[in-house]
């Protein structure tokens, strides 16, 4: 006659589930999302009266449209992707105070003296319908334009790159080539989605 078998003690099992479960917890990394890097201006005073009529001239406003065909439309003329950030540099720029770039104002700016900084303000619109590819696309072109500009500068003024500067001549840098973009909500057009 066969012998009956004896039972699995399984009080244990519950520790080492535990155990491994902790053991997985610990040793994987977890994905974090990341944003884009934007500075928030900071809040205004309470005494600080509310200013809700600032006029910015056509001038100095650079359009930049996407659609939820992923279509770009620039100062109302479709333009590839491609494109975006020489557009977007030469606008800042202004090399040849063409009248419909950006205007300049000669400012104090340290380690520069005085310098033309424009008073030009990139204005990103999309659609609701927009593929968040096509979103990423647009704003690493606009944010490619400025630090291209930075880097260039930096490298005439310094001979280094904008990375490897003191903080206080990337400040100078950044006072002579602000960053201004403006970025509406997006709407949608077109009906619906």
């Amino acid at each position: 006659m066969a012998r009956p078998l004896g039972e699995i003690n399984a009080s244990s099992m519950a520790d080492i589930a535990f155990l491994l479960l902790i053991f997985f917890l610990v040793t994987t990394t977890m994905n974090v999302d990341t944003g884009l890097a934007r500075m928030l201006p900071p809040m205004p005073d309470k005494d600080q009266p509310i200013d809700d009529k600032v006029e910015v001239k056509q001038r100095n406003v650079f359009t930049v449209l996407v659609n939820k065909s992923d279509r770009l439309l620039v100062e109302g003329q479709p333009m590839d992707v491609s494109m975006l950030r020489d557009k977007a540099k030469e606008f800042v720029v202004n090399p040849k105070n063409d009248i419909n770039l950006s205007e300049n104002t000669p400012t104090e700016v340290d380690f520069f003296g005085i310098v033309n900084v424009s008073k030009g303000i990139i204005s990103l619109q999309n659609d609701r319908g927009t593929s968040y590819n096509m979103y990423m696309k647009v704003q690493n072109e606009l944010v490619a334009a400025y630090n291209e500009l930075r880097e260039d500068l930096a490298r005439n003024k310094f001979g280094k790159a904008y990375k490897d500067l003191p903080e206080d001549q990337q400040k100078g840098i950044q006072k002579a080539i602000p960053m201004r973009i403006s970025e509406a909500e997006p709407k949608s057009i077109g009906g619906k989605n």
